[in-house]
């Protein structure tokens, strides 16, 4: 059994089209406490993402011994600025102009558990520049992307409107939708080749 530990919809889309069954159970975590705790560390915003894929992975295999957890989070580094995913629109527009015009990195992590313990882990970053923008343009980019901005962290998403924003990408794009993808298969494979096969008639 496959459990992705994660409410993430574009994360459920893109395990959706890989072709393998999974359920999806939210982690019970505090991730805003876990990230303050390590933040006071001196722990980076790459390894931030890396501990919290890592707890969400541990906090739903603890409860589900039989099954391969998949545990998944994006963090967001630019300088001094403290970035998550907005709670509103106003959210959005303040951290896409505390963004425009310069260079930043997602940092998105996956990890696999079972049995309580974790087996598999790994974390990619991705270098985004952003272009300057208007307050107007910016406006009409949030009115295209509605709701679906609230769920990614920056505000924005690459596969919608929002590419407007940018220059340049440089980096895996799975990365950039919040699942280093490419490098989870090769750790179920690893793990569990028996996902990879079609399965056995009753």
């Amino acid at each position: 059994m496959l459990i992705l530990a994660s409410n993430s919809p574009t994360r459920k889309t893109l395990l959706e089209a890989v072709g393998m069954p999974f359920s999806v159970i939210t982690a019970p975590i505090d991730e805003r406490a876990i990230e303050h705790g390590l933040t006071r560390e001196g722990a980076t915003k790459a390894q931030i993402a890396l501990a919290l894929a890592k707890a969400k992975a541990l906090a739903v295999s603890s409860a589900r011994l039989d099954a391969i957890v998949i545990g998944a989070d994006q963090t967001l580094s630019c300088g001094a600025l403290d970035i998550h995913k907005p709670d509103s629109r106003e959210t959005a527009k303040r951290q896409l102009l505390s963004l425009a015009g310069k260079t930043h990195q997602l940092h998105a992590a996956a990890a696999l558990a079972k049995n309580g313990e974790i087996l598999w882990s790994t974390v990619d970053s991705v270098e985004l520049s952003m272009r300057e923008i208007s307050d107007a343009e910016l406006d009409a980019i949030l009115d295209l992307e509605g709701e679906a901005i609230l769920s990614s962290v920056g505000g924005y998403r690459l596969e919608g409107p929002s590419v407007r924003l940018f220059q340049s990408v440089r980096g895996d794009y799975f990365t950039v939708l919040g699942l280093p993808l490419l490098p989870l298969l090769s750790g179920l494979r690893q793990i569990a080749p028996e996902l990879f096969l079609p399965a056995m008639p009753q």
